[in-house]
């Protein structure tokens, strides 16, 4: 159960409707995801987090597919299933496969395995991999 009111689009003020235009215009959608909805409670969160999320999900060095990857890796590490669920989609409508999601997901998982190992037993790192940049 969510723990704030969902704000649809008919009952959004003129500052939160300005907001959901951008975010349908952006999108190429009709729909205001639940997501959205739930930031519209409070006012200021709103536009900010959609103005950050369209700077870094915009076109730029990375590709939109290796985006929505990235994103669906932290999201299902961070355990957020909005953002596993939301993301996914994204990412299969970007050309993610079936083959690619079962490898990002072992990635994950193989990454959360080592970080633990490597935190448990603090182990220090290595001076050339200081040096990358």
């Amino acid at each position: 159960m969510t723990l704030a009111r969902l704000i649809e689009y008919d009952e959004a003020s003129a500052e939160i409707r300005a907001v959901y235009d951008d975010i349908m215009t952006t999108r190429g959608t009709d729909w205001i995801n639940t997501f959205w909805q739930a930031l519209a409670n409070h006012p200021p969160t709103l536009p900010r987090t959609w103005e950050c999320i369209k700077e870094v999900m915009a076109p730029g060095t990375l590709d939109p597919l290796v985006k929505e990857l990235l994103y669906l890796a932290v999201s299902a590490s961070n355990g957020c299933a909005y953002c596993i669920a939301s993301h996914a989609a994204a990412a299969k409508r970007a050309g993610m496969t079936a083959e690619m999601l079962g490898e990002l997901m072992a990635v994950v998982g193989m990454a959360n395995e080592t970080n633990s190992l490597a935190n448990g037993y603090r182990v220090p790192v290595d001076e050339r991999f200081e040096k990358l940049f």
